[in-house]
C-alpha cells in the first residue's frame, strides 16, 4: 500500500525481501523480456537454481510464452502464494532502497527503488502526463502480460524509469551518505550479471520532494520517462484501469494495484549505458536486402549481417530516431507482407551475428544508438520512438528481480 500523500506521483511502496537464510545468487535473476532467442541463457539458469527459492519461479521468462501458458500462469501465482504464506518474504519498514549496482563490464550505475502512481501514467501517443512512455507500446502485447498480473499476488518489476537531473542532487547525494544507511543486501548476481548492493533509505519524505521540486514551475512536466520495461508499466496501468471499474470507492482507496514499483535511474548516470536494439528476422527471401535499402533514406554506414553471408554495409538515416522509424516502418509492412517470417529484437553486436547464424536465410540488421541527451526533449514534445529504440545497456546488465511487493488488498 502506498505510503505517502493521496494524488503524488511517486510513493513510498511496501517492500518485501526474502528471508536472510534464502542464496541470493539463486533467488535474483535477469529481466523476463531478455535472451528471447537464446533459451540456453534460460536452462543454464535453471539448472543452477534448481528448486530453491527463487525469482525464476515467480516470472515467466518471454521465451516461454508460447509454452502451456495458462498452466505456467497458475503455477507461478501459486508459488507467489506458498513463499509468501510460509514466511520466505519479510517485509521491509516504510522505506527506499539506494540501488549499486555494478556491471559485468565493472560499470557503477546508482538506482532508487519506489513506487509510481498509475494514474500519473499513460502510454497512448500524444498523451502528456508526469510519467511517460518513450517508445510506441504495442497493444497486442499487453493481454497476455495482464493475464499473468491480474491473479498474481505479488509485483516483481524491472522498470527502469529514467529522471533528468543534470544537477545529480538526488540519487547521487544520497550515494555520498550510503555509509549513513543500512546495508540491505550485498552479493554477487548469477549469470554474468555483476554486483549488487541495496541501501535502506527510510525519509522517504524528503527525497520524494526533492524529486517534485525538478518540476516545480514548469509548464508542462515530465517527471519520468520509461527506460526500460515500456510494456510491463503498461500492463500495471492496463490491469489497474480494468480493475478499477469493478471496485467501490472505499475499495479504490489506496489500492495497491494503482501503484506500480519502479528503479528510477538519473539519464546523466555516467554508468547508464544507451545502446540501440538490433533486429534479425527469419527467413526473409534474396530481394530482402535491395528492398531495404531502396526504402530508407541513405546518409551514413551500418552494418548488416546475412546467414552463411556474413556482414555488408547498408546506408541509413543520419537521425538516429529516423533511422528506427523508417527502418521499423518498412519491417512492420514486410511482415505484413510475409506473414511467415518472424522477427526478433537482439541486444548486443555477437548476439546479433549469433542469432543470425541461427535461424536459416536469417537477416541481422545493426541499430544505431540514440543519444541520452536528446531523449527528454523529444518525448516532451509528445512524441515516441518506435518500439525497441534503445536499450540502457547489454542484458545482462538489465534490472535483476529481488524485491517484490503485494498488489492484492
Amino acid at each position: 500500500m502506498a505510503k505517502f500523500k493521496t494524488g503524488y506521483p511517486i510513493v513510498c511502496p511496501e517492500i518485501y525481501l526474502p528471508k536472510k537464510e534464502i542464496d541470493l545468487k539463486k533467488w535474483a535473476v535477469v529481466a523476463c523480456d531478455q535472451f528471447t532467442s537464446k533459451r540456453s541463457y534460460w536452462n543454464d539458469l535453471q539448472h543452477l537454481v534448481g528448486d530453491a527459492p527463487s525469482t525464476l519461479h515467480l516470472i515467466l521468462p518471454e521465451i516461454y510464452l508460447g509454452d502451456h501458458l495458462d498452466d505456467r500462469i497458475a503455477k507461478i501465482n501459486q508459488t507467489m502464494c506458498d513463499y509468501h504464506s510460509k514466511g520466505l518474504l519479510n517485509k521491509l519498514e516504510d522505506s527506499l532502497i539506494l540501488i549499486e549496482r555494478t556491471t559485468e563490464k565493472n560499470q557503477k550505475r546508482l538506482g532508487l527503488m519506489v513506487a509510481v502512481d498509475l494514474e500519473a501514467y499513460d502510454y497512448e501517443e500524444g498523451s502528456k502526463p508526469l510519467i511517460r512512455t518513450t517508445e510506441k507500446t504495442i497493444i497486442d502485447r499487453i493481454p497476455p502480460r495482464v493475464r499473468i498480473r491480474k491473479d498474481a499476488p505479488l509485483e516483481l518489476s524491472h522498470v527502469m524509469l529514467l529522471v533528468d537531473d543534470d544537477k545529480k542532487r538526488i540519487i547521487e547525494n544520497l550515494y555520498k551518505h550510503r555509509n549513513e544507511f543500512p546495508l540491505l543486501y550485498d552479493f554477487e548476481l548469477n549469470m554474468k550479471g555483476g554486483h549488487i548492493r541495496g541501501y535502506q533509505i527510510k525519509d522517504a519524505d524528503t527525497v520524494i520532494s526533492d524529486f517534485l521540486s525538478l518540476i516545480e514551475g514548469e509548464k508542462d512536466p515530465v517527471l519520468f520517462i520509461a527506460g526500460d520495461g515500456n510494456h510491463s508499466l503498461a500492463t500495471a496501468k492496463a490491469h489497474w484501469e480494468s480493475l478499477k471499474h469493478t471496485l467501490s470507492k472505499e475499495e479504490i482507496k489506496d489500492h495497491p494495484a494503482q501503484y506500480a514499483m519502479v528503479e528510477v535511474v538519473n539519464i546523466y548516470d555516467p554508468g547508464l549505458e544507451f545502446e540501440g536494439i538490433h533486429r534479425v528476422l527469419f527467413p526473409v527471401d534474396g530481394k530482402f536486402y535491395d528492398e531495404l535499402q531502396k526504402n530508407i533514406t541513405a546518409e551514413k554506414e551500418t552494418w548488416v549481417y546475412e546467414q552463411g553471408k556474413g556482414k555488408k554495409m547498408l546506408l541509413i538515416p543520419e537521425n538516429d530516431a529516423e533511422a528506427y522509424e523508417e527502418i521499423q516502418q518498412f519491417l512492420d509492412d514486410y511482415l505484413i507482407r510475409n506473414p511467415h517470417v518472424k522477427i526478433d529484437y537482439i541486444h548486443g553486436d555477437d548476439d546479433l551475428i549469433e542469432a543470425s547464424e541461427s535461424h536459416p536465410n536469417a537477416f541481422g540488421i545493426k541499430m544505431p544508438t540514440i543519444e541520452r541527451k536528446a531523449m527528454f526533449e523529444y518525448i516532451k514534445t509528445g512524441k515516441v520512438l518506435p518500439r525497441k529504440s534503445f536499450s540502457m545497456g547489454c542484458a545482462t546488465a538489465k534490472r535483476y528481480y529481488l524485491e517484490s511487493r503485494i498488489i492484492k488488498k
